[in-house]
């Protein structure tokens, strides 16, 4: 019986191939949709979750709570593991890790010659890290391989890049910052691409004593944002019962602060999601992001259901005479009910098969899109599997249930004397809600584009306080002789006629680095309880970045601190009204007496991040011994060979280097994408929505063109223009596209106003956006109607009354 459904629902599909062709298109590519979000939010959910210990491992964060409102924070002082294990015995397993990008290594290939690497996935931790999260060995003792200074652990990818092949790597020397040689004493499996901890060079712990950090291992006064701490928590301790614990150790480490911070747990399993504090490698996926995708890919399920409904329908109406048939010849209701959805359930099959077709297709454009490594092969997965199928099962329900309820209810002798008309619940033609609903979503998803493209734009054009055009930066080497040939690089690159300025910093204005602190104002009894934003810059900085003093000016040429020029939020939040009466207090800094110094300037505000956040208090200072970068302004003609001409200059000052450099307006665009991301995903969701819309948009006026076949021909007989049926038809579907609009405009605004309170510098969206919309909703919807109107208007009136 189920052989001879599936035999019967074959032969009438072919009967009706561009049916069946729409149909299979309109679901394939609404199921590829949704597939492809599945496959996003499977992949960000599994961040790290293969690690034994994953629902009992945490990390500890910094709560700090101030006048600028609470902030968190994953940087935390170097002692910190030291006493967490003194302190908490109970504790089984406590680890840190820090993670030591942008430095360079060094490696002698089979014939000496020196082959240099800068590398973002260089850890320094210790042994008790392999202990806590569980990488596969491949070579090498876990126990004892970082437990030694000098000892560097490798994974199977980074040996192969260093030496050609892993197998030769053990033994090997590595040289850090050439200055350090490091022993390779351990290869690793490589790692899965969904972890938040990509360690693929593990630098020991006891090295530390040999790089910058060496001078803040026992300073419990600083956060270091590279200093990551994690605890494995006794099986009966709970993290609420240990954040309790915490309090008083904060009380008994940083006395001072107690008042305004505190140290809490933060679960593995909650890392990737957490905007507030993000990650080692930046791969923060909010959970609201999944929420979205989430629901956007219901939507387009649902549209493209929704789809089918309206064309199964449409086509009701060319069936009857065939159920009536069926129905004499005694078929039973529920016989016809299953041989319609047999029907659906071979299209959705169809559909299926096609989705992961079109989905493995995309799969590159949308790993370069979100930047991710989602595997082809994915249909190998039980979960990919087991969510096809029940796409199969809910698909096949609910696009089929209702058409077939409709078919199999036809009255024999109705259907037999074709006058089966529209079906109509509560006087309301559900098709035309269908429509409705179609549009609806689409145009919430048009509006929610068109917001996101304009807060991007509003990111791009507005002013930042300074010159960010033609501006280059390179990053300079960290140790101590290098140093000493700065002067001679500045004076080399300001000699070429297409640099019009030079100056050496810590950061670029604006720059995702928040070195962080509070500092002592004219001589008060205490520290600042909000903290400020060090940029350390020589007296060229203000002039290249163009940054305007409103009192005072830049402080004087100089190696060591000698004046301070800061900004003005900084006397906003020290409730200083006239700048002039800041010129000449003095700001200390960690209570070092060779930082106190007097103010000399006042700058107007710049953003020193991206414009989610708010401009932060700055103190800017002159200290060659913290300058990280080159900033060097160019003429906009001839830079090619003039950045040329610069890593020419770079490489003949520190030839034990590598040279790199970055447009600072690229790094500024960078700040934003997350959401240039999101724009473009919007664009086409809102895209593929519009499109099955628009099939069953076309399915719809499919099935006017029939209903009103004879109506058309009268009209045409008296006189009616092509003009005048074209507007018949779309006339309804303005008013039901206007309704969708109604209901979407007030869904839409709520949505796009809660996306925009993440950013401090926002929109406000206007009529504009809506009208957008609207308008463009209403076109595209015009040009389907109207294909198929016309066509319709164009028959020969005989021929639509001919059965009269």
């Amino acid at each position: 019986m189920i052989k001879n459904y599936f035999k019967t629902a074959w032969r009438s599909l072919l009967r009706n191939k561009s049916y069946t062709i729409i149909n299979i298109t309109g679901l394939a590519i609404g199921i590829a949709a949704c597939l492809l979000i599945f496959l996003v939010i499977h992949f960000e959910t599994g961040f790290d979750t293969y690690h034994t210990k994953k629902d009992r491992i945490y990390r500890v964060l910094n709560k700090r709570t101030s006048s600028e409102g609470v902030k968190f924070r994953s940087g935390l002082p170097f002692p910190i593991e030291k006493d967490l294990r003194i302190d908490f015995p109970q504790l089984p397993l406590v680890t840190s890790v820090i993670n030591d990008d942008g430095k360079q290594l060094s490696v002698k290939d089979a014939a000496g010659q020196i082959k240099r690497f800068k590398e973002d996935d260089l850890y320094i931790t210790d042994a008790e890290f392999f202990n806590v999260f569980d990488f596969t060995w491949v070579t090498g003792n876990k126990k004892t391989a970082l437990t030694e200074p000098n000892t560097v652990v490798l994974t199977q990818r980074m040996a192969r890049k260093f030496f050609g092949n892993w197998e030769n790597a053990m033994g090997k020397t590595i040289t850090y910052e050439n200055k350090t040689d490091l022993k390779v004493t351990g290869i690793l499996r490589d790692l899965p691409v969904n972890t938040d901890l990509p360690v693929n060079i593990a630098i020991s712990y006891a090295t530390i004593k040999q790089t910058d950090y060496k001078n803040n291992l026992e300073d419990w006064g600083s956060n270091f944002g590279s200093h990551n701490c994690f605890v494995v928590l006794p099986a009966n301790v709970s993290e609420a019962q240990f954040n309790k614990q915490l309090v008083p150790f904060i009380k008994k480490h940083r006395p001072d602060e107690a008042k305004r911070e505190a140290f809490l747990l933060q679960p593995l399993t909650e890392m990737h999601f957490d905007t507030r504090t993000g990650l080692f490698n930046g791969q923060v996926f909010s959970k609201d992001m999944i929420r979205t995708l989430s629901l956007i890919g219901v939507f387009l399920l649902v549209i493209a259901c929704v789809n089918f409904i309206n064309l199964a329908t449409a086509q009701a109406v060319n069936r009857s005479k065939e159920v009536g048939i069926r129905k004499v010849l005694g078929s039973k209701r529920r016989q016809l009910i299953l041989q319609f959805l047999s029907e659906t359930f071979i299209i959705t099959l169809f559909s299926v098969l096609l989705a992961i077709a079109l989905s493995e297709a995309a799969l590159p454009a949308l790993n370069r899109l979100l930047e991710i490594k989602l595997a082809a092969g994915f249909i190998n997965d039980g979960v990919i599997i087991a969510f096809l199928g029940a796409v199969l099962i809910v698909v096949t329900l609910l696009s089929g249930v209702y058409p077939s309820m409709v078919l199999s209810g036809f009255n024999p002798i109705t259907a037999l004397k074709n006058k089966i008309t529209g079906v109509r619940s509560n006087g309301i033609t559900l098709r035309r809600a269908l429509v409705v609903v179609q549009f609806g979503i689409a145009q919430v998803l048009v509006i929610a584009t068109l917001v996101v493209i304009s807060q991007l734009n509003h990111f791009k054009n507005s002013p930042l306080g300074f010159d960010k055009d033609a501006v280059v930066t390179v990053s300079l080497p960290g140790d101590s002789v290098s140093r000493l040939r700065m002067a001679a690089l500045r004076n080399e690159i300001l000699q070429q006629p297409n640099v019009k300025s030079f100056s050496y910093s810590f950061t670029s204005p604006s720059d995702n680095t928040n070195w962080g602190t509070p500092i002592t104002y004219d001589n008060a009894a205490t520290e600042t309880e909000f903290r400020v934003n060090l940029k350390w810059a020589d007296a060229d900085y203000f002039k290249l970045y163009n940054l305007k003093f409103v009192a005072g000016g830049p402080y004087s040429q100089s190696d060591t601190v000698n004046a301070y020029v800061v900004n003005e939020t900084l006397l906003k939040n020290l409730g200083v009204t006239n700048p002039k009466d800041a010129i000449g207090k003095t700001i200390n800094i960690w209570g070092d007496k060779n930082l106190t110094q007097k103010i000399v300037g006042v700058v107007k505000d710049f953003n020193v991040t991206s414009l989610r956040e708010q401009i932060p208090p700055v103190v800017m200072g002159a200290w060659t011994g913290q300058y990280g970068i080159a900033n060097i302004k160019l003429s906009p003609i001839n830079m090619q060979p003039t950045l040329a001409i610069i890593e020419k200059l770079w490489t003949k000052t520190f030839p034990e280097n590598i040279y790199e450099h970055k447009f600072l307006d690229q790094k500024i665009e960078n700040f934003y994408r997350k959401e240039s991301q999101l724009s473009q995903l919007y664009k086409i969701f809102a895209g593929i929505a519009i499109f099955i819309s628009c099939l069953g948009l076309y399915g719809m006026v499919s099935f006017m063109a029939v209903q009103r076949t004879k109506e058309v021909g009268i009209r045409k007989t008296l006189g009616a223009s092509v003009a005048n049926i074209v507007y018949l038809f779309s006339k309804e579907f303005t008013i039901l596209i206007l309704i969708s609009f109604v209901i979407s405009a007030p869904v839409a605004w709520y949505f796009m106003q809660q996306w925009l309170q993440g950013f401090t510098y926002r929109i406000h969206p206007g009529v504009g956006i809506f009208a957008m919309s609207i308008a463009l909703s209403i076109v595209i919807a015009w040009v389907t109607v109207g294909y198929k109107a016309i066509k319709a208007a164009l028959v020969n009136p005989v021929k639509s009354l001919k059965s009269e």
